[in-house]
Protein backbone atom coordinates (compact mmCIF):
# COMPACT_ATOMS: atom_id res chain seq x y z
CA UNK A 1 0.00 0.00 0.00
CA UNK A 2 1.65 3.22 -1.21
CA UNK A 3 0.46 6.33 0.93
CA UNK A 4 2.18 9.99 0.32
CA UNK A 5 3.74 11.65 2.76
CA UNK A 6 1.89 13.68 5.59
CA UNK A 7 -1.41 11.20 4.74
CA UNK A 8 -2.96 9.01 7.02
CA UNK A 9 -1.98 5.55 6.25
CA UNK A 10 -2.71 3.07 8.89
CA UNK A 11 -4.61 2.67 11.88
CA UNK A 12 -4.83 -0.30 14.51
CA UNK A 13 -7.19 -0.88 17.73
CA UNK A 14 -4.70 -1.37 20.89
CA UNK A 15 -7.14 -3.18 22.89
CA UNK A 16 -7.12 -5.07 26.60
CA UNK A 17 -9.54 -7.35 25.10
CA UNK A 18 -8.89 -8.05 21.34
CA UNK A 19 -11.30 -11.38 21.20
CA UNK A 20 -14.23 -8.79 22.41
CA UNK A 21 -12.81 -5.96 19.72
CA UNK A 22 -12.95 -8.46 17.26
CA UNK A 23 -16.57 -9.88 17.86
CA UNK A 24 -18.05 -6.45 17.78
CA UNK A 25 -16.24 -5.10 14.60
CA UNK A 26 -17.30 -8.74 12.91
CA UNK A 27 -20.83 -8.19 14.12
CA UNK A 28 -21.07 -5.20 13.47
CA UNK A 29 -19.23 -4.16 10.38
CA UNK A 30 -18.21 -7.84 8.58
CA UNK A 31 -15.17 -7.55 9.19
CA UNK A 32 -12.67 -11.06 9.14
CA UNK A 33 -9.30 -11.40 10.23
CA UNK A 34 -5.76 -12.32 9.57
CA UNK A 35 -3.15 -13.36 12.17
CA UNK A 36 0.11 -11.77 11.48
CA UNK A 37 3.21 -13.00 13.66
CA UNK A 38 5.00 -10.61 15.51
CA UNK A 39 8.38 -10.30 16.95
CA UNK A 40 7.88 -10.75 20.57
CA UNK A 41 6.47 -14.23 19.92
CA UNK A 42 2.78 -12.95 19.23
CA UNK A 43 0.17 -12.38 16.95
CA UNK A 44 -1.33 -8.88 15.14
CA UNK A 45 -4.67 -9.28 13.82
CA UNK A 46 -5.01 -7.65 10.55
CA UNK A 47 -8.73 -6.23 9.77
CA UNK A 48 -10.16 -7.54 6.48
CA UNK A 49 -13.43 -5.85 4.37
CA UNK A 50 -13.80 -7.50 1.08
CA UNK A 51 -9.92 -9.10 1.02
CA UNK A 52 -8.62 -5.91 1.88
CA UNK A 53 -6.59 -4.97 5.01
CA UNK A 54 -8.37 -1.89 6.33
CA UNK A 55 -6.64 -1.95 9.86
CA UNK A 56 -4.82 -4.07 12.62
CA UNK A 57 -5.65 -5.01 15.92
CA UNK A 58 -3.19 -5.51 18.88
CA UNK A 59 -3.46 -6.77 22.61
CA UNK A 60 -1.81 -4.49 24.73
CA UNK A 61 0.66 -6.29 27.32
CA UNK A 62 1.83 -4.42 30.09
CA UNK A 63 5.43 -4.33 28.85
CA UNK A 64 4.10 -2.21 25.15
CA UNK A 65 1.50 0.27 26.38
CA UNK A 66 2.42 3.56 25.65
CA UNK A 67 2.51 6.03 28.30
CA UNK A 68 -0.94 7.26 28.94
CA UNK A 69 -2.69 5.76 26.46
CA UNK A 70 -5.82 3.29 27.30
CA UNK A 71 -7.85 1.37 24.75
CA UNK A 72 -7.94 3.32 21.76
CA UNK A 73 -7.71 3.56 17.75
CA UNK A 74 -4.57 4.84 16.90
CA UNK A 75 -3.53 6.31 13.71
CA UNK A 76 -0.11 6.29 11.85
CA UNK A 77 1.02 9.21 9.39
CA UNK A 78 3.20 8.02 6.91
CA UNK A 79 6.52 10.48 5.86
CA UNK A 80 8.88 10.35 3.93
CA UNK A 81 11.74 9.51 5.80
CA UNK A 82 11.28 8.68 9.00
CA UNK A 83 14.83 9.19 10.65
CA UNK A 84 14.95 12.81 9.49
CA UNK A 85 11.60 13.59 10.84
CA UNK A 86 12.08 12.33 14.05
CA UNK A 87 15.02 14.69 14.17
CA UNK A 88 13.04 17.82 13.55
CA UNK A 89 10.37 16.18 16.63
CA UNK A 90 12.34 17.89 19.48
CA UNK A 91 13.07 21.24 18.13
CA UNK A 92 9.49 21.66 17.18
CA UNK A 93 8.85 20.80 20.95
CA UNK A 94 7.48 17.37 20.50
CA UNK A 95 8.86 14.17 21.89
CA UNK A 96 9.83 10.85 20.44
CA UNK A 97 7.83 8.43 22.65
CA UNK A 98 9.36 5.19 20.97
CA UNK A 99 12.15 5.55 18.70
CA UNK A 100 11.89 3.80 14.74
CA UNK A 101 12.29 0.28 14.59
CA UNK A 102 11.48 -2.18 11.61
CA UNK A 103 8.78 -4.24 10.85
CA UNK A 104 9.51 -6.84 8.03
CA UNK A 105 7.29 -6.18 5.11
CA UNK A 106 5.41 -3.41 6.33
CA UNK A 107 8.53 -0.40 7.01
CA UNK A 108 9.93 1.70 9.85
CA UNK A 109 7.61 3.10 12.52
CA UNK A 110 7.94 5.54 15.61
CA UNK A 111 5.80 7.23 18.49
CA UNK A 112 5.97 10.58 18.80
CA UNK A 113 3.80 12.81 20.60
CA UNK A 114 3.19 16.67 19.79
CA UNK A 115 3.77 19.47 21.69
CA UNK A 116 0.26 19.26 23.03
CA UNK A 117 1.24 16.06 24.56
CA UNK A 118 -1.16 13.43 21.92
CA UNK A 119 0.62 10.50 20.82
CA UNK A 120 0.95 9.37 17.10
CA UNK A 121 2.31 7.19 14.97
CA UNK A 122 4.67 7.68 11.87
CA UNK A 123 5.48 5.02 9.43
CA UNK A 124 7.59 5.48 6.44
CA UNK A 125 6.16 2.61 4.25
CA UNK A 126 8.29 -0.25 3.24
CA UNK A 127 8.92 -0.02 -0.54
CA UNK A 128 6.77 -2.40 -2.79
CA UNK A 129 7.89 -4.68 -5.19
CA UNK A 130 5.16 -4.06 -7.52
CA UNK A 131 5.59 -1.10 -10.50
CA UNK A 132 1.98 -0.91 -10.37
CA UNK A 133 1.73 0.61 -6.74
Amino acid sequence: MRTDHGHFHWNELLTSDREAAKDFYSETLGWTYEAFAMSDGGDYAVCMMDGQPVGGMVEMKEETKISGVSDCWFPYIAVDDIDARLERVAEAEGSVERPAFDIPGVGRVAIVRDRVGCAIGWITPAVEDSPED
